[in-house]
């Protein structure tokens, strides 16, 4: 793999390998290698440069392993990536319905909840696409340790899952396939309305319960867990889905704008 590096370096790279499992900074870098930053963000630089290190992304890097056939195009696991650039954060949404099994699709963006500042909710490291929603720490509730090539990372559990989507439909692949993942997960071994109410409750916006009360209605399906919904929903108008523009019918039961269709027609 290292075939042309220099002794010192190859020994330096050496010790990168044994000292981290997933991405660092020059920062650390430097601690574990005893060089000043500056002398080890060169170091970094040059050694990715040569396809020995792969850049994630500025100021974070990730060793190659050393059997790749093409150093210089090896990605680091997604999800490893995710965790090391959105700290703190999860993976949820749409990947993590992916991850419980409450969906067959396959999308190629990978949702991630942040309580860092960002400038963009779309961004691209690695070739990989995020799709990025900010979120307060205080909400990172409901999630799973899982572990990845020996990281620790942050998945939500199935429920706080579902809660995501209900909150924010753009994070779900739309209302048709949060339609799809409730039925799977109501029928599924991830059921647990009463925790699914709980972190609703929890996160405050009384629109999710419209949304899961209006969807449980429509496709006639357990009414009594509906009428728990009803029971907590606001006064005030709201959209079943806020990203599409059109206006559709009023809801007066459930206090929404029906302005996309629940089937797949």
């Amino acid at each position: 793999m290292a075939d042309g590096i220099e002794s010192n370096n190859r020994d330096l790279l050496e010790r990168l390998h044994r000292s981290f499992e997933g991405p660092f900074t020059p920062a650390d870098a430097a601690a574990v290698l005893s060089l000043e930053q500056p002398r080890a963000r060169r170091l970094l630089a040059y050694l990715a440069s040569r396809g020995w290190l792969s850049r994630v992304r500025r100021g974070l890097y990730t060793t190659v392993p050393l059997g790749a056939t093409s150093p210089s195009d090896w990605r680091e696991d997604p999800w490893i990536v995710a965790a090391s650039t959105f700290a703190p954060c999860y993976i949820g949404g749409w990947s993590a319905c992916e991850h419980w099994g409450l969906t067959e699709q396959v999308f190629r963006d990978i949702v991630v909840i942040t309580a860092r500042a960002v400038r963009s909710t779309m961004q691209t490291v690695q070739g990989t696409p995020f799709l990025i929603k900010q979120r307060a720490e205080q909400l990172h509730f409901g999630t799973r340790t899982i572990w990845r090539n020996r990281l620790r990372l942050l998945v939500s559990d199935p429920s706080r899952t579902v809660a995501d989507i209900l909150d924010d439909p753009s994070l779900g692949g739309g209302l048709r396939h949060i339609t799809e993942v409730i039925g799977e997960y109501l029928d599924g071994e991830h059921r647990d309305t009463d925790t699914l109410l709980k972190y609703l409750e929890r996160q405050g916006n009384r629109t999710a319960f419209k949304r899961l009360g209006y969807i449980l209605e429509t496709t006639r399906r357990e009414p009594k867990f509906a009428e728990l919904c009803r029971e907590r929903i606001s006064t005030g108008l709201s959209a079943l889905d806020p990203s599409v523009k059109r206006k559709g019918t009023i809801s007066k039961r459930w206090n929404l704008r029906v302005n996309v269709g629940l089937d797949a027609s």
